[in-house]
């Protein structure tokens, strides 16, 4: 797998370092500990504002994951592009289907450790229906996933268990989704 943020010698502890201290300046505290074999699925969420980002990148980096993440397209511009993959990032084209979930399969067969966030919402903005691609790839790579969170309203985010899905997509999705039912995002209009 290539270098990423949470890869890279020398600046990788630097970033963490920092992260560190300024989770515990704003007053966040986080959940989750260092995962020794990271072979996962993590989802994220709420997701429900911009800086869900940021404040995950440091959660991730304070925990010490080796994550990739799935982006629409469009935020991968030239010339960012680049950054945003040494981000960990991914660029998916939700236009058109390019089977997202067999290539996603296909690099977990392929790999020892993968660990791909994919934030079930799709959106930052509410939605009543979660995509179940985060599923699919889960239970066809035979990988359980990792419930990742951000709670605002405790200024909490993290880890916390991993689910293993059973092959019921339905019953198993109303399991994760009662989890994240009290969890706050950054934008509580958009949980």
């Amino acid at each position: 797998m290539r270098t990423t943020v949470f890869s890279t010698p020398l600046i990788t502890p630097i970033l963490r370092g920092i992260s560190i201290v300024v989770l515990k300046l704003i007053g966040w505290k986080t959940r989750g500990e260092e995962l020794e074999h990271q072979r996962f699925v993590l989802i994220g969420a709420p997701h429900t504002s911009n800086w869900d980002f940021p404040l995950m990148l440091m959660v991730v980096l304070k925990l010490r994951l080796r994550v990739f993440w799935m982006g629409k397209h469009t935020l991968f511009p030239f010339p960012f592009g680049g950054l945003m993959k040494w981000l960990g990032g991914i660029p998916i084209d939700r236009s058109a289907s390019h089977n997202v979930v067999n290539e996603t399969v296909r690099q977990y067969k392929q790999h020892d450790e993968l660990v791909i966030l994919i934030p079930p919402e799709g959106t930052r903005s509410k939605v009543t229906k979660w995509k179940t691609g985060f599923y699919h790839i889960a239970n066809l790579a035979s990988v359980p996933i990792l419930l990742g969170y951000v709670d605002a309203g405790n200024k909490e985010a993290g880890f916390a268990d991993f689910f293993t899905p059973s092959g019921d997509a339905e019953k198993d999705m109303d399991e994760i989704r009662d989890f994240y039912s009290k969890k706050k995002g950054l934008r509580a209009e958009n949980s």
